[in-house]
């Protein structure tokens, strides 16, 4: 019998930002910790009580906050928290922050260095209020580097860190891949692993040895993002990766770690980089004896082949269509797979249902559609996260209503609405006083008001 989601309990407040931080905010709240934004108000709408959200989200959001409006900085990172909207410039506002600071478990603030201090919200002020406090800071650059003060996005983080350097093809420009190696994989991602560290520590993994004191969590996108290519700095003293960019093993270079376009204009992937699965390739290409390559890894490796291997490899596959090539490589080892993009995952995606495991290949030999059922990132069996989607009806149509297979078999517990493809609007104050409800009994009119849309601690309210 599963558990309840491991984080389940632990009281969040995530002051609202972009990208990494809200990141970090939505895999806490996914593994059950109750996340309570802050928001800037918005005079007239902001815990207005016509305009106020129910935590179920019944309400249509406002304009700012709908997905047809949506900016590449907007936040669409908002499954399962609430909202408040305090104006940080209002000493009541403040007030309130420092009291609820004194009963949450996390902070986690975005800004640049000496923001939070200079409004008296620091962690100096806030960790001595509450001992227990995880204060997680998210910084682009280092706090004490040179660019500490500078704006910047992910792509600039990648540049100072020395990770943009090696991406892109080989006699072209770095190329950014999106912001997810930086905002994410370097960013929200690691500041997450403070967080559990933290928290580790003030519990004592069960050790008894617990500090239970809270600590001061500070993560840069830079020093992430350069913890991330850990690997690849150092292949680069190695014959793997020692060439220019776009040269070596892994990067574009070798032929047989590459993409190659199909007669229809997708694509397969190809990694067959041990002799086992090149053989498997090679065969189902039609290309075994050709060249020899498969029973030689000395010319199989030997750099001045590679543009012929090459060749013949965009041959092949321009024979036949995508499709084909996953009848030819389906259960092979041939580490050879289609470039699936979101929009057919999402058309596609059994989603759980039909008992099909999310796709593959079903009882009767037929697909039951591509995996792309969105899914936590770890499963955890005893104590499972919140699932992202629902179970479908077995039509690949998701349900609130039907299950068809028990969602701890996959680590999920209870599920949402949705497939994990559309992002979730959470207006200004969209459920939170709800929230202070349940944290800590707190009762606009008794302890809290509402000014110019931003709520503020009353004088007279006792905590």
């Amino acid at each position: 019998m599963a558990g309840p989601p491991p984080l389940q309990g632990l009281k969040v407040l995530e002051f609202a930002g972009v990208a990494p931080g809200p990141f970090a905010g939505m895999f806490l709240a996914d593994a059950g910790a109750s996340v309570l934004r802050i928001d800037r108000p918005v005079p007239g709408q902001s815990h207005n009580l016509s305009h106020t959200h129910s935590s179920s989200g019944a309400s249509s959001p406002s304009p700012s906050s709908s997905p047809t409006s949506a900016s590449p900085t907007s936040d669409q990172l908002a499954r399962r928290k609430r909202s408040i909207a305090v104006d940080l410039k209002s000493a009541p506002g403040i007030q309130l922050i420092k009291q609820l600071a004194r009963a949450a478990d996390v902070l986690i603030e975005p800004f640049r260095p000496g923001v939070l201090e200079r409004l008296g919200l620091g962690p100096d002020v806030l960790c001595a209020a509450n001992p227990r406090l995880v204060y997680a800071r998210m910084a682009g650059f280092r706090r004490d580097g040179r660019y500490a003060h500078m704006a910047g996005h992910d792509i600039n983080y990648l540049a100072v860190s020395g990770v943009l350097a090696l991406l892109g093809r080989s006699g072209q420009r770095p190329h950014a891949p999106s912001n997810l190696v930086g905002d994410f994989g370097g960013g929200g991602a690691m500041l997450v692993l403070g967080v559990l560290l933290a928290l580790v520590a003030r519990a004592g993994a069960g050790t008894g040895t617990g500090t239970g004191v809270g600590q001061v969590v500070e993560a840069n996108m830079v020093d992430g993002t350069s913890y991330l290519a850990t690997f690849p700095r150092f292949k680069m003293k190695t014959p793997v990766g020692n060439r220019p960019r776009g040269e070596n093993v892994l990067d574009g270079g070798c032929p047989f770690y590459d993409t190659y376009e199909t007669r229809d204009g997708m694509y397969m992937a190809v990694g067959a980089l041990e002799p086992q699965f090149f053989r498997v390739l090679v065969r189902g290409l039609g290309l075994e004896g050709r060249k020899g390559w498969e029973d030689d890894e000395a010319r199989r490796f030997d750099r001045d082949g590679w543009p012929e291997m090459r060749r013949l490899f965009e041959v092949a596959f321009r024979t036949k269509t995508r499709g084909e090539w996953e009848a030819v490589f389906d259960g092979t080892d041939a580490c050879c797979t289609p470039v699936l993009g979101y929009a057919e995952l999402e058309r596609e995606a059994d989603g759980g249902g039909g008992g099909g495991g999310g796709g593959g290949v079903d009882s009767s030999g037929g697909r039951s559609g591509r995996e792309g059922d969105q899914r936590p990132a770890v499963t955890l069996r005893g104590t499972p996260f919140l699932a992202i989607s629902d179970a479908t009806d077995g039509e690949g149509k998701t349900t609130t209503t039907t299950t068809t297979i028990d969602p701890t078999v996959r680590g999920q517990g209870p599920g949402v609405p949705g497939a994990g493809y559309v992002g979730t609007d959470l207006a200004p104050g969209q459920g939170g006083e709800e929230a202070l409800s349940d944290w800590f009994g707190l009762e606009r009119g008794t302890h809290f008001g509402v000014e110019d849309g931003g709520l503020v601690l009353l004088a007279k309210a006792k905590l």
